[in-house]
């Protein structure tokens, strides 16, 4: 009996409805960055506190995520996507009406585990429904939505909470979810990934262990933290260090959307041509030029001459930063093989959650006793670190290599 991966008649429509969904949780998950000062304002508490909206959800995120993937393995994969993407809007509802700070943290939670169960779970299916022939088209699809987030959703929502209030962003972001959710209950066939295999925590934590593995996980964590150690912070580091302010914020947003955007083609690209580790070095080393000169131009310049300097980093960072991420997927893919590579792909979205929490929480820590001008530069040593193990694990895996060929 054919697959539905084999048969003449497949059809990669399904996968755009799942892709709906990933662009809803994108939207949510990184717009709240330029919502921060209008939140801390309305809430009444400090931006360091709202800060830790993100520091929460990323966390809730990375340790919910594999969790919940493993608990919720026996499920329906249709039934699953459409539960998961109606909580996620309801959560957002409930984000939309908190009218406390401890409120919105609960909903954030809410918001964290509901799109750490949905993402992987729709990465999962459109893997196993497109079969290996048609893999990578299939999660170039679910995953675009989250680019198109990135690129697009999040400067908007920057533009609405400007001009409607930070809650306007969540209600809108209900609407897309409820839309989502829909287009799940209409487009996806019934028994759509039965009898789909789902990796457990034994089996998570035995590829995690892998020394390799671990290491390369690692960098993803260290790679995030530099991000959102200054992204977290974006909107009142450029208020502080340039003339604009308020809506204007939304357009250095809304650029440094547009070249996420760029990165994660360029960097598909630029890998299928030179390979992932010819990619991954030079994109750390632009990350960390860019984060440099953040913090070099809130430093030594004046609000009339940074902003060009700031603009070029944010641009550099936003290509340099998406370009690394299919990069190391691709390389996770070469270390952990074929059989691992669902499990370690998987792995490195929670780690790079875990290292979005933590960034969040540094840069808290930063702007506590050092200040926003040194945003860049802690963001940068996250970089430097990420770098550095990567050479090791070049180093490692080489003489491994090395060894193999020659107890041949």
């Amino acid at each position: 009996m054919n697959t539905p991966a084999s048969s003449p008649s497949f059809s990669f429509t399904p996968l755009y409805w799942l892709a709906i969904g990933t662009f809803a949780v994108g939207t949510e998950s990184f717009m709240i960055a330029g919502l921060l000062p209008g939140m801390a304002t309305d809430l009444h508490v400090s931006i360091v506190a709202a800060g830790q909206l993100v520091t929460v959800f990323a966390l809730a995120y990375a340790l919910s995520s594999p969790i919940l993937t493993a608990l919720t393995s026996s499920f329906s994969r249709r039934t699953l996507m459409i539960v998961t993407m109606g909580a996620f809007t309801l959560a957002n509802l409930v984000a939309w009406q908190a009218n406390n700070y401890w409120a919105l943290m609960i909903a954030r939670v809410l918001l964290a585990m509901t799109a750490g169960l949905y993402v992987p779970g729709a990465n999962a299916l459109a893997g196993a429904i497109a079969g290996p022939e048609r893999r990578g088209s299939a999660l170039a699809i679910v995953n675009g939505g989250i680019t198109i987030a990135v690129a697009f959703g999040v400067p908007l929502g920057a533009f609405l909470g400007a001009y409607a209030g930070w809650r306007m962003t969540f209600a809108g972001v209900a609407a897309l979810s409820a839309i989502a959710t829909a287009a799940l209950v209409l487009g996806l066939p019934r028994g759509i990934g039965a009898g789909l295999p789902v990796a457990t925590l034994t089996e998570r934590l035995n590829t995690a262990r892998q020394p390799v593995i671990l290491m390369t996980l690692v960098v993803t964590t260290l790679w995030a933290m530099g991000a959102y150690t200054i992204y977290t912070y974006l909107a009142l580091f450029i208020a502080k260090v340039t003339f604009l302010h308020g809506a204007q914020v939304g357009y250095v947003l809304f650029t440094w959307g547009v070249a996420a955007g760029a990165g994660v083609y360029l960097g598909g690209k630029a890998v299928d041509r030179l390979g992932a580790r010819h990619v991954i070095v030079p994109c750390l080393l632009v990350s960390i030029a860019a984060f440099a000169t953040l913090s070099g131009s809130a430093h030594w310049l004046s609000k009339t001459f940074a902003l060009a300097p700031v603009l070029l980093a944010v641009i550099a960072w936003g290509i340099a930063h998406w370009g690394f991420y299919p990069a190391q997927q691709t390389r996770l893919i070469g270390i952990a093989g074929l059989k691992g590579t669902p499990i370690a792909l998987s792995l490195n979205a929670s780690f790079m959650y875990l290292g979005f929490s933590l960034g969040a929480a540094l840069g808290s820590l930063t702007l506590h006793y050092t200040g926003v001008a040194n945003l860049g530069l802690v963001a940068a040593l996250c970089e430097v670190a990420a770098l550095g193990l990567t050479l090791a694990i070049g180093r490692r895996v080489g003489s491994a290599g090395m060894q193999a060929a020659q107890a041949v």
